[in-house]
């Protein structure tokens, strides 16, 4: 539930424009912060032997089965993880929502995020994707680690508008984590930035679901200070951003229930998060953008491949 009066559902980037400068001045911020390790290569699983031939790398002979079978053989490998990061973001027009003291709207907010992480992802080496929940012009990005993968991305999120409700559509919520399913392997980390408000009945449970397989989830719960807070005096008019519900109430008097009434409501999406081992963060657009990143970078290193 939003002030009526702050009701649009355009993206509204207030001081986080442009987006390519901003996301890229995020992410050197990022890697200031930050003391990236060496890293030591794939994720792999044993699958087997084959007859040692001059040249192979002689830390894989197997020496037990040289004692056992007096003959030099060599251990095989498959790769099994997938270090992808797979972004979808809430693009619903409860995301438009922007507080008067926000630098941007919520969406705007998570854009930028998800732009800098693209950044930082692609450094590294590893595929990017982006998918939606929602919105208009919001056309799925395809897994990519090549050049143009950061331009791809945030010129899908420059197109973007917020708008519509997801909150009766499992089936349009199934189809996106349907797609996530299919493309990220074990190891894939799979990341959706969203404020959780109007999500369909079961989206946790979907959600969640992808943690099988190795898969590790990250939720990045965006809100804005006022939802946070509740700030408002006197009798005040809300509307909701998805639906027609108009509310006039005085905050004084039922804050204490509405802070308490959003984290039950979260808790519905975080506990079978938990149960699958994956990560939850709560931000408030108005921290600052480089350590929301750092946070959740240290998110996706604590949760179990």
């Amino acid at each position: 539930m939003h002030p009526s009066e702050r009701h649009n559902q355009a993206i509204d980037w207030g001081r986080l424009a442009p987006l390519r400068l901003r996301a890229k001045s995020v992410a050197d911020g990022v890697f200031a912060g930050v003391h990236r390790s060496r890293r030591h290569g794939p994720g792999v699983e044993f699958g087997g032997h084959r007859a040692y031939v001059p040249g192979d790398d002689l830390r894989w002979i197997d020496r037990h089965a040289l004692m056992r079978h007096d003959q030099l053989l060599v251990r095989l490998f498959e790769t099994e993880t997938d270090r992808g990061v797979h972004m979808l973001l809430d693009a619903t027009a409860s995301m438009s929502f922007r507080g008067a003291h926000a630098d941007s709207a919520k969406v705007a907010f998570a854009a930028l995020i998800v732009a800098a992480l693209t950044r930082v992802v692609l450094s590294a080496g590893d595929p990017v994707s982006l998918g939606w929940i929602s919105g208009v012009g919001s056309r799925p990005v395809a897994p990519s680690a090549s050049g143009d993968a950061f331009d791809r991305i945030v010129q899908a999120l420059e197109g973007l508008q917020a708008t519509g409700d997801a909150m009766h559509d499992l089936r349009a919520f199934d189809r996106v984590i349907q797609s996530i399913a299919r493309r990220a392997r074990r190891g894939a980390c799979v990341i959706l930035l969203s404020d959780l408000l109007d999500l369909p009945d079961g989206a946790a449970e979907r959600f969640a679901a992808l943690g099988s397989q190795g898969r590790r989830l990250v939720v990045v719960q965006v809100l804005d200070h006022e939802e946070l807070t509740l700030p408002y005096t006197g009798t005040v008019r809300l509307a909701s951003l998805e639906g027609n519900t108009v509310l006039e109430t005085n905050p004084d008097v039922v804050r204490e229930r509405y802070l308490e009434a959003l984290d039950q409501w979260t808790e519905r999406f975080v506990q079978p998060l938990a149960n699958r081992a994956g990560r939850w963060l709560r931000v408030d657009t108005q921290q600052d953008p480089v350590d929301v990143v750092i946070r959740v970078l240290h998110a996706i290193a604590e949760v179990p491949p």
